[in-house]
């Protein structure tokens, strides 16, 4: 049976057999049963690597510990409202923090926090940059080159041109500006299916 440790785009626990290729957490959300009791315990939501220092990520809800998530990309943990771990990820913590002009980790969870819960805003399409989601017809779309990309559990399935419009943004505002940087980390930014086929 799957667990319910899968992220969406929208922050959503979902039960899936597909883990995704992006490690994170929210603290323990799990009961001993390995249930999902909560949402989130902290809102210091990190995106980790699915190997570090040579453990690898295979037992994700511990007992009494914090309940893994898997994520399919980081485009996905970042559109959550996730950012980069300051353990197996120092280097992209780093730069992160950086660019969005935070000192301290607490600062730039709780900013990721209150733009989780803020309101969702229309933006023009064009000047989003790639790696961004947006909503469409009520589900997750990704932002990339010309193109809108719908998101599944196992990778992306429907392409349609980006062209012109407004669309609700998912991905938080802080995390926009990152991507607008132009935005490379440790772990892979999208997945394979996002790549066009030759």
């Amino acid at each position: 049976m799957a667990l319910q440790n899968r992220v969406t785009p929208l922050g959503d626990l979902i039960a899936t057999p597909a883990r995704g290729l992006v490690y994170g957490n929210r603290g323990c959300l799990h009961d001993a049963e390995r249930r999902i009791r909560r949402s989130f315990q902290v809102i210091r939501w990190i995106a980790c690597r699915l190997e570090f220092r040579g453990r690898h990520r295979v037992e994700p809800m511990p007992p009494g510990r914090y309940t893994g998530l898997f994520f399919l990309d980081e485009a996905t943990a970042f559109a959550a409202g996730h950012r980069p771990c300051a353990e197996c990820r120092r280097e992209d913590y780093n730069s992160f923090m950086s660019i969005v002009g935070a000192v301290r980790a607490d600062e730039l969870d709780e900013r990721l926090h209150e733009e989780r819960l803020g309101r969702r805003r229309a933006r023009p399409l064009d000047a989003l940059p790639d790696g961004a989601f947006v909503l469409r017809d009520g589900e997750p779309w990704l932002v990339l080159g010309e193109e809108l990309l719908r998101w599944t559990p196992r990778g992306y399935a429907e392409r349609a041109p980006r062209a012109g419009g407004h669309a609700f943004v998912i991905t938080p505002s802080s995390t926009l500006k990152v991507l607008r940087a132009g935005w490379e980390g440790v772990v892979p930014f999208t997945h394979p299916s996002a790549q066009r086929q030759a």
